[in-house]
């Protein structure tokens, strides 16, 4: 028996492999992964980016040549590593870090040893690349910015983490990504489909040609070329402007919705986040504590809107029926309630529904936002139906648009007051400061723009987007589809008529456009934070809205200068040049220009750290800086191009 037990073990063990093969290559339904053969090299063809144009088609973003070096930490071999530290400009213990974070990651996948050389460094390390084993040089291309503006319209890309590798697996260690703006928001369209080769190595991990003689390879897909909706040279104006102020600029074209600006200051070169120097800049942006040049104002501040928002509630007591265009309210300098005053600048008294806008009377829309509450026994249901008819204009949510950040505002309704003070336990008084857009009412600049251009078009407005044309695509219909507020149609124009007359006989009379009808209107904004643990009043901010011409405008803007004293100061003046540049293509008010190239307000925000007082209520301290003649108007080539 002994001597047929071998025999026996040697048959069972051939049995049991030729079942183990038969279910390996015949029955299991799992094919030979490529990507995970250890004994063949993958190769990774980068596409072309998608090049970006303005509105006019003037080119924007295109692509410049990159060169990586890449490795295989498993395959690299004794080196030099002096030399090859010196011509890759980098120290031994940066050696180290990046070969252990990428052996790391993997041992036998390609990583980025050092992303993005010069046509020089290249050069130089090619001719050497032979004394690397493991180590070898892949060509790609990188994005050129071809204008200095819009750092926060375009964005910028940057290389994947670990977190984007495990929810995209399309992404590798090393690959590229849309981090900020249009180059994140449509990442998928600009970015292509990268291609692949797979060589085969032998036995010595030596490279031996084409796995079956390149069946698998793929091509690369270039990415789409894409049309935003900004208008470069009114963006290149706004920046202009809004130099040495802090704030943002939105202008949208009421008839479709479409972007027209999106300024953010204080802003960067997009360059700067280009190239080896990507990190390193990034850094000194981001830590940037004071100008913020990262944080996109525009679209992510939330401030109290002030006075444009007492039009919205015009037109709420309109539509309930709670106030007539004739009703007219006193103001002895402001309105008295509780023991308290909300207090009011000097005008006519009484006032109807056409004076209060014109001249921004505190009174009337305290009486009016209290009609709207108090029109029912329970001011909850006042509250809330008040809350439903201002969101129906885009406020207190994110907006549903194209763009890669946003800040959904605020608008109070009766649970935010239940929660404050109790059920039952409030009334129209304890948020009277929403009659004139302060208390808990927050917006971003991009949603004043919204709700100044659904008045426009006198009760609807268009999703605003940044997309204007895909390449061989539509874009989504819900950029194309009208939003309805909750206001008729009949109630816009007194409006309308209220805001043009700001400009006639109001608040903005000494901001006008020759030759342009504009529907505007002011506001100042209180403006609060915490030094040393204490809450300090600042300098109040500049707001302003408008949409021009009258009828059918062509533009719909919102300004908001940080610390820029009252609403016509700063931001109606920018206002009304942006108008004026945008539908004459040139500027007539010189004069205005002027005064806002020559008038930082730099000293302003430096005050929290100096400890010199604030420009309260009227104080008028400001820097004065000389006019270069270069930056007027009438030169726009000089600072839209590089």
């Amino acid at each position: 028996m002994r001597k047929f037990l071998l025999f026996f073990i040697i048959i069972a063990v051939g049995v049991i492999f030729i079942f183990r093969l038969f279910y390996l290559q015949v029955y299991t339904p799992q094919t030979h992964d490529l990507y995970e053969d250890n004994a063949i090299r993958k190769v990774f063809d980068y596409p072309k980016r998608g090049f970006v144009f303005d509105r006019n088609g003037e080119l924007l973003v295109s692509n410049q040549p990159s060169y990586d070096v890449m490795f295989i930490p498993r395959e690299v071999k004794p080196l030099d590593t002096l030399e090859f530290c010196e011509l890759l400009k980098i120290n031994k213990d940066q050696f180290i870090e990046i070969y252990n974070k990428a052996h790391r990651y993997s041992p036998w996948l390609p990583s980025v040893f050092i992303p993005h050389l010069s046509k020089e460094d290249y050069a130089a390390l090619q001719e050497k690349m032979r004394k690397f084993e493991g180590f070898y040089i892949q060509k790609r291309s990188i994005r050129y910015y071809q204008t200095t503006i819009g750092a926060n319209v375009l964005g910028d890309i940057g290389e994947v983490n670990n977190a984007i590798i495990e929810k995209q697996p399309y992404y590798k260690m090393g690959d590229l990504i849309g981090k900020q703006g249009i180059e994140l928001s449509y990442e998928n369209t600009l970015r292509g489909v990268k291609g692949i080769k797979f060589i085969q190595k032998d036995r010595f991990n030596r490279d031996i040609g084409p796995y079956k003689n390149g069946i698998y390879d793929t091509l690369p897909k270039p990415g789409e070329d894409i049309t935003i909706t900004i208008d470069a040279t009114l963006q290149a104006y706004g920046e202009l402007l809004m130099q040495n102020k802090h704030g943002g600029i939105i202008a949208i074209e009421p008839s479709t919705g479409e972007i027209l600006t999106m300024v953010s200051t204080p802003t960067y070169n997009p360059n700067l986040l280009v190239g080896r120097q990507r990190s390193v800049n990034f850094s000194k942006l981001y830590n940037d504590s004071i100008s913020k040049p990262l944080y996109d104002r525009g679209l992510q501040a939330m401030y109290p809107p002030g006075s444009p928002f007492k039009i919205l509630n015009a037109l709420i007591g309109l539509q309930e029926g709670v106030v007539t265009t004739e009703d007219r309210f006193s103001c002895n300098h402001g309105y008295s309630y509780g023991g308290r005053k909300m207090k009011c600048h000097s005008h006519s008294s009484p006032l109807a529904m056409n004076g209060g806008i014109y001249n921004s009377c505190n009174a009337y829309f305290a009486n009016v936002y209290r009609r709207i509450i108090d029109k029912f026994k329970d001011p909850a249901i006042g509250m809330d139906i008040w809350s439903n008819h201002v969101k129906s204009f885009g406020l207190g949510n994110y907006l549903n648009n194209d763009l890669s950040v946003g800040q959904p505002g605020k608008i109070p309704n009766s649970q935010t007051y239940d929660q404050l003070y109790g059920k039952n336990r409030w009334g129209s008084t304890y948020n009277l400061s929403n009659a004139i857009g302060q208390g808990e009412v927050l917006t971003t600049p991009i949603q004043l723009a919204n709700m100044v251009a659904a008045i426009g078009n006198r009760g609807y407005y268009y999703t605003p987007h940044i997309i204007k044309k895909i390449e061989g695509e539509t874009i989504d219909p819900k950029y194309t589809t009208p939003n309805h507020t909750t206001i008729d149609k009949q109630y816009f124009e007194p409006i309308v008529q209220g805001m043009f007359d700001v400009y006639n006989y109001g608040t903005a009379a000494a901001v006008q456009i020759p030759g342009i009808e504009i529907c505007g209107k002011t506001g100042t904004a209180e403006n609060f934070t915490k030094i040393n643990g204490v809450k300090t009043q600042l300098t109040d901010h500049s707001i302003f809205v408008a949409f021009a011409p009258k009828d059918n405008p062509k533009i719909a803007i919102a300004v908001f200068v940080e610390n820029g004293y009252w609403g016509s100061r700063f931001a109606g003046r920018i206002a009304s040049l942006m108008i004026e540049k945008y539908i004459k293509g040139y500027i007539t008010r010189t004069d205005m220009e002027d005064w806002i190239l020559t008038h930082s307000l730099e000293n302003e925000y430096a005050k929290p750290y100096s400890g010199e007082p604030f420009g309260i209520n009227g104080a008028t301290t400001l820097q004065v800086i000389p006019l270069d003649e270069s930056l007027r108007s009438k030169k726009p080539d000089s600072i839209t191009k590089q």
